[in-house]
């Protein structure tokens, strides 16, 4: 430290703060938000935290300062988290046999005019329509839409007095349909499908987990309302996780190989994702490229997914940059083949 000026030593401690930071929130992947719901927040600014880490460890390098080694020592402790946040390549393997399965969160096919343009139920349906999903799955799903997209089996479901539902339209026949009800207060949801795909009878569920009820365009982030958003975030967290237990012990009663899509209002650094993506694979993870941001957000915020059967190959994933809606559609391409 004799050798840093004072401007370098005031930034070392600031670096020292954050790397500090990234390795407890490491942490949060295996701390339920019921056990300690504050730290669960920090899951929150992992992807923040890594970038910065990485300026940090470039800022030394460049320097010749042997301070990059505290960065670069943090980062190499969470690499397995850096495919979370960026791929560098993408799989492209496309068959004719795949089955393409997309999620969607439609934020009711803009039936309240949040995007102002004529027409984005429209353009939603289109572009649908044009990457002909086999199985799709829909999160603030409006019903008045449903006659419009053109499948041979759905399911749909609204709460009672629900502005938004959930749906799975599907080209496989469906054997088994339900719902888990999430308890309130919440107006979300998630549902499941039994599909025939072939000899096999495959399992899909459709999750849409609290949301966090934070708008990047309108919140006011002063210290007015600091501890009032702190507090309604903690509490959002707590929700889901008694919504992933509700649905762990759904899944538990059931053999059948699975896959779980939906927004999970959460990111890839959460206790949340790290228990549903149990025993699962995370499709962007095996086949996607970049950030893979589905959210409306200034920063690359990836918080829905598709998670396969661990012996479901993975051979595509695209996330749409499409804007319309707050959030960007997903879709994998998966192999059935070999099961």
């Amino acid at each position: 430290m004799k050798k840093l000026s004072l401007l370098d030593k005031l930034l070392f401690f600031v670096n020292s703060l954050l790397a500090t930071l990234l390795i407890l929130s490491y942490l949060t992947y295996f701390i339920s938000p019921n056990s300690i719901s504050l730290i669960s927040i920090i899951s929150l600014s992992v992807p923040f935290l890594i970038l910065i880490n990485l300026i940090f460890a470039i800022y030394w390098l460049i320097k010749l300062k042997k301070q990059f080694l505290l960065s670069l020592f943090v980062l190499l402790i969470g690499f397995p988290y850096l495919t979370k946040f960026y791929n560098i390549s993408e799989k492209k393997i496309l068959l004719e046999s795949d089955t393409k399965i997309m999620s969607y969160n439609v934020r009711m096919f803009n039936k309240y005019k949040n995007i102002k343009e004529e027409g984005v139920d429209k353009k939603i349906i289109d572009f649908i329509t044009n990457k002909q999903p086999d199985i799709l799955c829909l999160q603030e799903y409006s019903n008045d839409k449903k006659s419009i997209l053109k499948f041979p089996y759905r399911y749909t479901f609204s709460k009672k007095k629900s502005i938004f539902g959930q749906a799975i339209y599907t080209r496989y026949k469906i054997l088994n349909k339900g719902s888990l009800n999430f308890s309130s207060p919440t107006n979300n949801n998630a549902i499941f499908v039994d599909i025939l795909k072939g000899k096999d009878t495959i399992r899909i569920y459709n999750v849409h987990l609290q949301s966090l009820q934070i708008n990047p365009q309108k919140e006011e982030l002063t210290k007015e309302n600091g501890e009032k958003l702190r507090k309604r975030v903690e509490k959002a967290f707590k929700i889901q996780a008694n919504q992933i237990e509700l649905l762990k012990l759904h899944m538990a009663k059931s053999n059948l190989k699975t896959i779980i899509c939906g927004d999970f209002n959460n990111n890839a650094f959460s206790w949340a994702y790290h228990q549903l993506k149990e025993n699962k694979n995370d499709a962007f993870e095996e086949a996607g490229k970049g950030f893979g941001k589905t959210y409306d957000f200034p920063f690359p915020f990836r918080i829905d997914f598709i998670l396969t059967d661990e012996s479901f190959p993975v051979n595509n994933f695209k996330t749409y940059p499409v804007k319309y809606s707050d959030h960007n559609p997903i879709m994998a391409r998966i192999s059935f083949n070999n099961n």
